[in-house]
């Protein structure tokens, strides 16, 4: 089934990339199709925050809601999402920052996805692929936006 992945070189240090990669709840304001994202719980576990949210994506007429969980690995900055409810038969996100040096780093963004239904994955598909690749330009203006430009 659909699968995305990149990396490309961020002129941002590493730990203001992985800021903005773990702050899912400021999503909507800049993540192609994320129309809405709510956190409804957090939790300890094992030195990481695991989060359970449900993210709405909205694209013309269509519009899905899916619950996932989020890991947050700080240490090693990366990000895990795994799909626990909604269209999804399976999705799997990964995030992994890592630093080049203290003025760029390197994101990369992984993402395996399934949807329950071939009919839904015959009219979203597409505008999925469309989107993630877009996902790592959203991070990155939105990193010259707040940290300032390179």
């Amino acid at each position: 089934m659909p699968s995305f992945s990149s990396t490309r070189r961020v002129w941002h240090s590493a730990q203001n990339m992985y800021e903005l990669v773990r702050d899912v709840e400021q999503y909507p304001q800049f993540l192609p199709l994320c129309e809405a994202l709510v956190v409804k719980s957090r939790e300890e576990r094992n030195g990481k925050e695991i989060l359970i949210a449900d993210m709405t994506v909205a694209y013309k007429f269509v519009r899905e809601t899916y619950g996932s969980r989020v890991v947050l690995d700080d240490r090693r900055r990366r990000v895990f999402v795994e799909a626990i409810s909604g269209p999804f038969q399976r999705l799997d996100n990964r995030w992994t920052i890592r630093e080049v040096d203290e003025n760029s780093c390197d994101v990369e963004f992984y993402i395996d996805y399934e949807f329950k239904s071939r009919p839904l994955q015959l009219l979203m598909g597409s505008m999925f692929d469309y989107a993630f690749g877009k996902f790592s330009d959203a991070f990155v203006k939105r990193a010259d936006e707040i940290y300032g430009l390179p």
